[in-house]
Formats: structure tokens, C-alpha cells, sequence
């Protein structure tokens, strides 16, 4: 990995690289293949919650350059990361306005998940965000393994790609991050991925849309809270999907491997990583 210059901006080479592999919603997902007898009621439901959780990418903006005010470049990328983010939630809804017009989200349900989050450190916020792009390129990937129905199963590996590209870009950015901030980038990408990689020892589903981001309005104050239907995730997880600890391990290799190559050290298990964070606060 080539370690940017702390003064040189990532933006306009993102925008060119991310142009040149853009997928267009109307010629590059073939509408026509779609087979009804291959789409159950469960199926439409799921595509359903999650079109309104990706929705959830317009808050996430919010936040992000609320946060990111001291850093023009980072905030620039927003328009990329917003406009593919919110693509995924168009083409999901496109979906089911031409199959299942029945399930389509309305608008007072996706802006349900529209709520202000609490300021966080833009370093822990950086990489909480570089782990849920890598767990949704893997849940994707799972979900069209699931799905019987040619074109959601296109549609979802289409989308998965584009959550490894942006796992791809917030990785550079934390590249320039260690030449800026140094041992304080360090700290704190080793303690989110810590804890990113250790979902098999949680109850829950680790990605930022089922975190707690609002204090002031605890409980309700994860992104999956605010959906129709607040405990669907781990459902569509466990019993739908089965993101079972196959997946899972894939995932925390996936974080450990990007990690150990961002700090340029081996990180063979969690355990590794969590000796390597607790050295840095010597």
C-alpha cells in the first residue's frame, strides 16, 4: 500500500477510480431475467428492510461531515460514499416497485431512520465505518447465496462489490491518517477492531446501524430500532440468510488482515491485535 503524503488529497484520484467502475441502474441489472415462482413473501420482506437500512447512509452523511469539519478532503469523498450508499437503497426499492410495488418502503418509513447521532471521534467513527463495509460486503454476498430469484441475487452481488470499494477507500484514509495523527490513529483503529472482529462474542449484530448513536433517545436510538420491524436483522442473520461462524470468521480475518497490513504487523487472531492495542497506551 503506497503511504500518501500528509498534504496530498485522495478525493480526486477516489472519484476517477470509482467513475470508471460505476454501474448504471437501468443497463447493468437485467430487469428481465426476473422469475416470480423464485420470490417468496420472506424474500420481499427482507429486500424490503434492507432498502430502509441503507437508507440510513443520509444520517450517516449528516454525521460525517458534521464530524469531519476539519478535513475538506475526507468530506468531499462524502459525495461519493452518499451517492452509491443511497443507490443501494434506489435499487432495492426499484426492485420491488417493479416485482412487489406491495413491499415498497413509503417515505415516512425511511425517514424514520433519519435521526441525528451523537458527536463522535472521527478516528473511531473512520474505522467503525472500514468494519461495516467489510461485514456488508460479506452479509451481501451471504444474502445472494440465500436468495433463489436471479436478479435480487444479481442486484446484491452488484452492491456487495461497491461495500468492499468503499472498505477499499476509507482504508486509504486511514492510511493518511497514521501520517497526520500517528499513535492516535493507531489507538484508535486497533480498539475498534477489536472489537469489530470479536461479533462471535456478542449477542448482536455488530455493524454501525445497530449501534446506540443518540443518547437522548435510548433505546430507540440504533438506525435497526427505527425500522418497521426492530428485530429483523438478527432474524435475517440467524435464520434467513444463516451468517453462521463460517462467515463470521471471514469477516475478523478480513479486519485483522487489513490491519496488519495498515500497521504493518501480523495479526493472526483478536488476541494479537488487543496486545498490540494495549502496548500503544504504554
Amino acid at each position: 500500500m503506497r503511504t500518501p503524503h500528509a498534504s496530498e488529497m485522495l478525493y480526486p484520484e477516489l472519484f476517477r477510480a470509482f467513475e470508471r467502475v460505476r454501474w448504471d441502474l437501468e443497463k447493468d441489472i437485467d430487469w428481465n431475467a426476473f422469475d416470480p415462482q423464485r420470490l417468496s413473501d420472506e424474500q420481499a420482506q427482507t429486500i424490503k428492510m434492507n432498502a430502509i437500512t441503507e437508507w440510513a447512509a443520509l444520517p450517516a452523511t449528516e454525521m460525517f461531515l458534521r464530524d469531519n469539519r476539519h478535513d475538506s478532503d475526507f468530506s468531499a469523498f462524502m459525495s461519493i460514499w452518499f451517492y452509491e450508499e443511497q443507490k443501494h437503497s434506489l435499487v432495492l426499492m426499484e426492485y420491488l416497485r417493479r416485482f412487489r410495488p406491495d413491499m415498497l418502503p413509503s417515505e415516512q418509513e425511511l425517514h424514520a431512520v433519519r435521526f441525528e447521532f451523537d458527536p463522535a471521534p472521527a478516528l473511531e467513527t473512520l474505522m467503525l465505518h472500514f468494519c461495516g463495509e467489510i461485514r456488508l460486503n460479506h452479509w451481501y454476498r451471504c444474502a445472494a447465496e440465500w436468495h433463489t430469484e436471479p436478479v435480487i441475487r444479481q442486484i446484491y452481488e452488484t452492491i456487495a462489490k461497491d461495500e468492499a470499494r468503499h472498505g477499499g477507500a476509507y482504508l486509504r484514509y486511514m492510511k493518511k491518517a497514521l501520517v497526520t495523527t500517528g499513535d492516535a490513529a493507531r489507538s484508535a483503529f486497533a480498539k475498534i477492531g477489536v472489537l469489530m472482529a470479536s461479533a462471535r462474542r456478542t449477542s448482536q449484530a455488530l455493524h454501525p446501524t445497530n449501534l446506540h448513536v443518540n443518547q437522548s433517545l435510548f433505546p430507540n436510538d440504533t438506525v435497526q430500532s427505527r425500522t418497521p420491524e426492530p428485530g429483523w436483522l438478527e432474524r435475517w442473520l440467524d435464520q434467513q440468510i444463516r451468517f453462521d461462524s463460517v462467515w463470521e470468521s471471514k469477516v475478523a480475518e478480513r479486519i485483522l488482515h487489513n490491519l496488519s497490513l495498515l500497521f504493518e504487523q501480523t495479526f493472526a487472531s483478536v488476541q494479537e491485535l488487543n496486545r498490540y492495542r494495549k502496548s500503544l497506551a504504554v
